[in-house]
């Protein structure tokens, strides 16, 4: 991994919706930015991207997660860097959600309700690339 890069990872969280079964996103609300978008965040170094997925979807949702197909990496500037998110389908697993300072919101969205939710546009292409690798598109 280049040094100048920053790399990052995350999941496209899915779920069942327990009262109806159909499938739901989760999406997190970061209040730093004042945005909405799927749980991801940096690498540590030394850190496996798919290590850092599951590790930072715990951190930020409070649930465990089983990896599933990989979706495309997203390439973007942030503060005026390189960054590269690497992203997977994510099944979510149990788990319990608890606000913090990082993110204080979590909602659990059918698709065509989590896509216009979502603050960036290259977040809500991940919506459709979900869908796509689940075979649901």
């Amino acid at each position: 991994m280049s040094n100048d890069v920053v790399w990052a990872a995350g999941c496209v969280l899915w779920r069942s919706s327990p009262a109806a079964g159909q499938l739901e996103i989760c999406l997190v609300h970061r209040p730093k930015y004042d945005d909405w978008s799927h749980p991801k965040g940096k690498a540590k170094r030394g850190e496996d991207l798919a290590a850092c997925a599951v590790r930072e979807v715990a951190e930020e949702t409070g649930h465990a997660c089983v990896l599933g197909p990989r979706l495309p990496t997203l390439h973007y500037i942030a503060s005026g860097r390189p960054k590269l998110v690497a992203y997977w389908a994510a099944e979510a697993g149990e788990g319990h959600f608890t606000p913090t300072r990082e993110v204080d919101r979590l909602l659990w969205l059918p698709p065509e309700e989590a896509r216009p939710h979502l603050t960036h546009p290259r977040d809500q292409q991940l919506v459709d690339d979900l869908l796509a690798a689940l075979h649901l598109a």
